[in-house]
């Protein structure tokens, strides 16, 4: 993976493995590959803030996808394990084709604005904390499926931080931590 290219390397490699009319989750982390925590923990981010945010459930089975990867980077797992049925969950490939075009532009961008700096906050303690919060993010989306867009907007959150991690840049954190403050806000002023 070049160093200026890290996000659209990524949606090229899930493209790769998103051949078929249906993809299941176990081929999109094979085609990421199993020892590669930040983009395992980034796909299913930005998969969620896109417009497959709409299917039925998309949002809860990234949400676990989120937290389980992100309670193996706290631990200190250097391989990912996702449990056999959320591996064999399955998504249209045509959507997630279109939702993969759809990452192109914006993957294009990361990548061009994107430089190792502020990196004491991608680096430990700060590291934990950034996880711990991608990890309460991910147990939070299946809660917040029937709130219109909430579950996107963490998926922003968590794009924002799994990247800043990915591309050791703090800079991308502290815009995870705006984005966490944007959505709390919203969600309460949401509820009754």
């Amino acid at each position: 993976m070049s160093d200026d290219t890290v996000i659209t390397d990524l949606v090229g490699r899930v493209r790769k493995g998103a051949e078929g009319d249906k993809v299941s989750v176990g081929q999109i982390a094979e085609a990421l590959g199993q020892d590669s925590l930040p983009p395992n923990l980034m796909i299913p981010a930005f998969a969620v803030a896109s417009p497959l945010s709409g299917v039925p459930l998309f949002s809860s089975i990234c949400g676990l996808l989120i937290a389980l990867v992100s309670a193996q980077m706290l631990i200190g797992r250097d391989h990912v394990w996702l449990p056999g049925f959320l591996m064999r969950r399955q998504v249209s490939g045509d959507r997630l084709r279109k939702a993969l075009d759809w990452m192109e532009k914006p993957a294009r961008f990361l990548d061009r604005v994107s430089h190792e700096r502020l990196t004491p906050l991608v680096r430990r303690p700060m590291r934990w904390i950034v996880q711990g919060i991608c990890l309460c993010c991910g147990l939070v989306m299946p809660l917040l499926e029937f709130i219109p867009f909430t579950s996107s907007l963490m998926g922003v959150v968590v794009s924002l931080l799994a990247f800043g991690l990915l591309a050791r840049d703090g800079v991308f954190v502290l815009l995870g931590f705006l984005a966490i403050g944007g959505v709390v806000t919203l969600v309460l002023t949401l509820m009754p």
